[in-house]
């Protein structure tokens, strides 16, 4: 236990067989700063998670849908805003570095409801890029801990997506060149590149890929578990399988893609077996308590007869893993075919999204699995418009997290809502300790 961390307060028998007995905690002084529980190192204890709505009893008020708590099994939300996986390009082997820690640490001490790690590669072949975050050997663990740590000081909680990338491995960080396969000079691997085809993505820009025989599907399998118990050691508050955006698991969704041996090939049933195995699997991995995430396409955004994935196979797959185990689907669409056609704008993909809740509520699933909707949703008013049209159940943001890490905050000023923040941060606007702002004091504290 670290100094500065409170004193046990379980007082030992020194006699075997006798009951040990609860010693009533040390009273905390009102002028202590008190530390955060289970912690190495010192931070102040968060009474109150950054970002939940602030009700005052004097003049209480609605909570507006995006505030509201959200339930994932045993895992409670303060609000419906989290932060989508968003690559960073910056991992050495696979190992997180100051980079990761502190892109991550902005954002999770303001304030949203869930924060989702990167795609992060369950074997170094599966990587998008050399930088490609990864989780396919131990030493991979202890930088991913210390996030987890700093997430949990907070009261603040995290997930990690685990990912293959499938045809579009071994390519650069997009900023040095969208359209360029990492060779082996730059660290790459173009002659071991695996998916569930010999298609390539957009040769000559992608590697050709070798397509997956039986044993690779079974090595596959193994790895993915094996990053899952990896997970569950740094302490993850949940798990997601990425399966969309043209990797390695939606690659085997789509007919078009999809040339796999029997029986992962085929019928819609055998196209989505090798998604519904691993969720099976890990799920029986996870505690009871802990919620296994989905992201999955909704569409290919391909015409009719281009034998690619629509919404009504997504609605399928979306019932099958509802009662495979899966808590929460995060729909996202597009990034399979380089031909697709995507019709974009201000929340361009909450229709796939709301199909799908739909589909769950018919099924009488709705209460199991929860619904999240992602992409283009930009402010707190639009967000708020989603949910309370039962669209969705959470929307994920991405790109507005990295312009300002705040936005949980932003938000609920749009939506005049108080919104808690870390003490660190709150003090200067006068956030009291007990929770609420002081009248008064926000422009005094700014002086």
């Amino acid at each position: 236990m670290a100094d500065h961390q409170c004193p046990s307060t379980i007082v030992k028998s020194s006699t075997p067989g006798t009951p040990v007995v609860a010693k009533a905690p040390k009273p905390i002084n009102a002028l202590e700063n008190v530390p955060a529980a289970n912690v190495t190192y010192f931070t102040p204890r968060q009474i109150i998670p950054a970002g939940t709505a602030i009700v005052h009893p004097s003049k209480p008020s609605p909570i507006p849908e995006v505030f509201q708590p959200l339930q994932l099994r045993g895992l409670t939300l303060q609000n419906r805003i989290m932060v989508s996986p968003m690559c960073q390009y910056s991992a050495e082997d696979g190992h997180h570095t100051m980079w990761h820690q502190t892109h991550l640490g902005g954002i999770i001490q303001r304030g949203p409801g869930l924060t989702i790690i990167e795609a992060t590669s369950v074997t170094p072949e599966g990587r998008i890029t050399p930088q490609d975050s990864g989780l396919w050997k131990d030493s991979q663990i202890e930088p991913l801990r210390k996030t987890v740590e700093f997430a949990h000081s907070q009261g603040q909680k995290i997930a990690i997506q685990l990912a293959h990338a499938g045809r579009k491995a071994s390519t650069v960080a997009p900023w040095i060149n969208r359209k360029a396969v990492a060779t082996a000079e730059v660290g790459g691997w173009p002659d071991k590149v695996i998916s569930a085809s010999d298609i390539p993505f957009d040769a000559p820009h992608t590697c050709v890929p070798k397509c997956m025989t039986l044993e690779d599907i079974a090595s596959f399998k193994a790895s993915f578990l094996a990053s899952v118990q990896r997970a569950l050691i740094a302490g993850f508050d949940a798990i997601e399988i990425h399966a969309a955006h043209g990797y390695l698991l939606h690659s085997t969704l789509s007919a078009a893609t999809n040339t796999l041996p029997a029986p992962y090939s085929g019928s819609l049933e055998n196209r989505m077996r090798l998604l519904l195995e691993l969720t099976t699997s890990t799920r029986a991995i996870l505690p009871p308590t802990m919620p296994l995430l989905a992201r999955i396409p909704g569409t290919d955004w391909m015409p009719p007869d281009s034998n690619c994935w629509e919404i009504n196979q997504a609605i399928t797959l979306s019932l099958a893993l509802s009662r495979a185990g899966v808590d929460f689907l995060d729909v996202s669409t597009a990034a399979l075919m380089s031909e697709q056609k995507v019709v974009s704008g201000p929340g361009y993909q909450v229709p796939f999204a709301a199909a799908i809740k739909e589909a769950l509520e018919k099924e009488g699933l709705e209460e199991q699995t929860k619904v999240g909707t992602v992409g283009m949703i930009t402010s707190g008013v639009q967000a708020e418009e989603i949910l309370a049209a039962g669209k969705a159940d959470a929307v994920l943001v991405a790109r507005a997290f990295l312009k300002n890490p705040g936005l949980v905050w932003e938000w609920g000023g749009e939506l005049g809502v108080e919104v808690r923040q870390a003490e660190q941060l709150g003090w200067g606007y006068g956030q009291r300790r007990e929770g609420g702002v002081k009248p008064g004091v926000a422009a005094a504290a700014r002086g």
